[in-house]
């Protein structure tokens, strides 16, 4: 198995710079419990570092510092990366499934990350101490479905951070109505990593207000 894990790109340290060292256990730790934790699949192992690491830490530069929240966090991706690669600043994974949950625990413990919080919880039934700053999701669902989840969750003027794939544009047009409930504004595509990545990561960025 592990002739098919993917070698880590150079790139990397551009991303991570001191905090390498950290992300490289979490690979680490994906690579060899991922699949039998049912947390990603023995296809990913090839591209576990572009297709995910990296695709995850490019968004990074995106976070303001403050309060991030990760709808559905599964395996970490992105929130983990992202709080591996900003420090500065606080994470809250919010995860329903209780194996998740434990590994998201684990994980954090294990890597000494002092700045992530993990609530078990669905994003609509999550009570926090503290309206978010930012709110953060990657493969949980379409944009006029996350909105009702995570709209709610931002202070006013907190910002909407959504990992999204090709078809992105499309699921802003398709969500208009939502849009307007929620008051969520300013909403555009941002495409990051041309030039630095072999596949680039789109994100729709928004305000509620």
């Amino acid at each position: 198995m592990t002739d098919s894990v993917e070698t880590e790109p150079a790139v990397a340290y551009a991303l991570f710079g001191e905090q390498l060292a950290v992300v490289r256990a979490f690979t680490a730790n994906l690579v060899a419990q991922g699949d039998e934790r049912g947390l990603i699949g023995p296809l990913e192992l090839p591209r576990i570092w572009t297709r995910h690491i990296l695709n995850c830490a490019i968004v990074a530069p995106l976070l303001r510092p403050g309060i991030v929240g990760d709808v559905g966090s599964g395996a970490g991706l992105p929130g983990l990366v992202l709080a591996i690669a900003r420090p500065d600043v606080q994470v809250v994974l919010i995860e329903p499934m209780e194996r998740r949950v434990a590994w998201l625990n684990e994980q954090v413990a294990e890597l000494g990350l002092t700045n992530v919080t993990v609530l078990r919880d669905r994003a609509e039934d999550a009570r926090l101490p503290d309206r978010l700053d930012q709110v953060t999701a990657r493969a949980v669902s379409a944009f006029r479905k996350l909105i009702p989840l995570t709209a709610p969750l931002l202070r006013d003027g907190g910002e909407l951070v959504l990992m999204k794939g090709a078809g992105a544009a499309a699921e802003v047009g398709a969500a208009t109505k939502e849009m307007r409930k929620y008051s969520v504004h300013d909403v555009e595509v941002v495409t990051l990593g041309e030039g630095v990545l072999d596949d680039v990561t789109r994100v729709i960025r928004a305000t509620v207000r």
